[in-house]
């Protein structure tokens, strides 16, 4: 039996080697930590569990199978992050460059398989050269298995990826259908075609970097959600996301200590909103003013910033928030902005997380470029996944709510639970000075001052409409609260909403207008 055991050993200690000492040190110059580095510090302390380090590939064609190394190129396997059960593969690019081979694919499938079966999250650190040539269609076959279990497991448990190194061609898609992604500086970059490819058929010159890096990706594109210095910053993130999120859809999320403080009422938030209405301000700062201290985690920042969103914690419980950006932009929804808010919708109501929704909006973006590049459709993508959503559902109106940007912030009208005001709401169909000219425009044509005459116009329009009291009248706003007591009425609305039931027509799925 000591013979066995000895050979048993000789083999995990082969698997642990990866791809020997020398691609490891390569890696370590590049910046680059290993695939099992990157586990011990994504895990807690001793609870990885391993599953298939003795694999190898079955392909034997162009001298392949004089190339064998356990593992194949991929750790797999289970453990805990802050004691919560996790599933998670790490690509080690020291073997065959991370290449994925058919073995490599299956064990992917089969920890992903078990995450549908037992309900937790699948954390993909990504770091590969694309699939095994040599291997032809079996490579390729292994990532549309990959990409099946992806699409099922959507919405069913969190699917978190980290590209930690190159993801190029085919492997771009598994992160792309996952809920969030997270890249890292100067290191990992994602693309469908390389720079070669790209300066050969459109003549363009361009870096890896400029082409798919992680600050391009997050700014530009919008295809991650962050971009981190570095990987150890990478990880913190991963486990920060996990903390808001449940295990799956039939759960919900973690809830943290909380003390309550008093009141609970925030002075501090009556003074960000300038006298002037068309001045900017930084919706963060509400944010900030509203939520526990320091628990906003924003997602998607670098991108479509005239819309923020995130999670957070209200008393201690996980809430997703989508707020309009009055500092860029003037806050206006637009092509991006639509489509970032709609995926975080979306993930909020399919993992039980409710949604609060600050408003200050004063319309969608005008022009050519909004319109033919369809505005219509991607704008209808936020209202759909509002109207979607039956997760708790609370809304406070900041400013300005102008227009049909008024419906699709989350409105009483679509079936948005409580809706507050501040004070300083304008809820109208179009500002002030757009309304005055249009309804009065023969008073002011005809008048001997029409400057004065459209000055008087527009503020009578003001005082009619642009505030929050005739919505208030008409229910479509619950209550007109005071700015300093936001905070208390949200722990008590999102309290009251905690066991809130709510079901969509029967039906297999809807058709959102991608």
């Amino acid at each position: 039996m000591q013979e066995k055991i000895q050979q048993l050993n000789d083999k995990i200690a082969l698997a642990l080697q990866g791809g020997g000492a020398e691609r490891i040190a390569k890696q370590h110059k590049q910046g680059k930590l290993t695939a099992r580095e990157r586990i011990d510090l994504l895990l807690d302390p001793d609870s990885f569990q391993e599953i298939g380090m003795l694999v190898t590939h079955r392909c034997t064609d162009f001298g392949m199978e004089s190339q064998q190394f356990l593992g194949d190129g991929v750790v797999t396997g289970f453990g805990t992050v802050n004691g919560r059960l996790v599933y998670v593969f790490s690509q080690d690019f020291t073997v065959f460059g991370g290449s994925l081979s058919e073995t490599h694919a299956q064990k992917i499938c089969k920890i992903m398989d078990l995450a549908m079966k037992n309900g937790a999250p699948v954390i993909g650190l990504n770091d590969s050269g694309g699939a095994r040539i040599q291997e032809g269609v079996m490579s390729l076959g292994g990532y549309a298995d990959i990409f099946w279990r992806n699409t099922l497991s959507s919405g069913v448990v969190p699917q978190i990826s980290a590209v930690m190194g190159p993801c190029a061609g085919g492997a771009v898609y598994s992160p792309a259908i996952t809920d969030f992604i997270l890249m890292v500086e100067n290191t990992s970059y994602m693309y469908v075609t390389g720079p070669n490819v790209v300066k050969t058929v459109t003549h363009e010159t361009v870096t890896h970097d400029e082409l798919g890096g992680a600050n391009t990706h997050a700014a530009k594109s919008g295809v991650t959600h962050f971009a981190c210095a570095n990987e150890v910053a990478c990880i913190e993130t991963i486990k920060q996301l996990l903390s808001y999120m449940p295990q799956n859809c039939e759960e919900t999320a973690p809830v943290y200590p909380y003390r309550p403080q008093d009141d609970e009422l925030r002075p501090q938030l009556a003074g960000i909103l300038p006298d002037n209405a068309n001045q900017p301000y930084d919706m963060r700062e509400v944010i900030n003013g509203i939520v526990d201290e320091n628990s906003f985690l924003e997602v998607h920042k670098d991108y479509a910033e005239n819309i923020v969103v995130g999670f957070a914690r209200i008393a201690g419980r996980s809430i997703g928030v989508v707020a309009n950006q009055p500092a860029y932009l003037a806050g206006v929804l637009d092509i991006n902005s639509s489509k970032k808010g709609a995926r975080f919708v979306r993930f909020c109501d399919a993992f039980n997380v409710p949604l609060l929704t600050l408003v200050d909006v004063p319309g969608f973006l005008p022009g050519t470029d909004q319109e033919w590049n369809g505005i219509i459709t991607n704008g209808a993508k936020l209202l759909y996944a509002f109207c979607e959503a039956t997760v708790p559902k609370v809304t406070v109106i900041v400013r300005k709510a102008y227009g049909g940007a008024y419906d699709v912030m989350n409105s009483k009208h679509i079936d948005a639970d409580l809706n507050f005001a501040w004070p300083s709401a304008e809820i109208a169909v179009m500002g002030a000075k757009g309304a005055a000219e249009i309804i009065f425009r023969h008073e002011i044509t005809a008048a001997q001052d029409p400057e004065a005459k459209l000055k008087e116009k527009e503020e009578e329009f003001t005082h009619t409409f642009a505030n929050p009291y005739r919505a208030a009248e008409r229910g479509f706003i619950d209550e007109v609260i005071h700015p300093q007591d936001t905070r208390r009425r949200l722990i008590q609305g999102f309290k009251m909403l905690e066991n809130k039931v709510a079901n969509l027509p029967r039906k297999k799925h809807g058709n959102i207008p991608l």
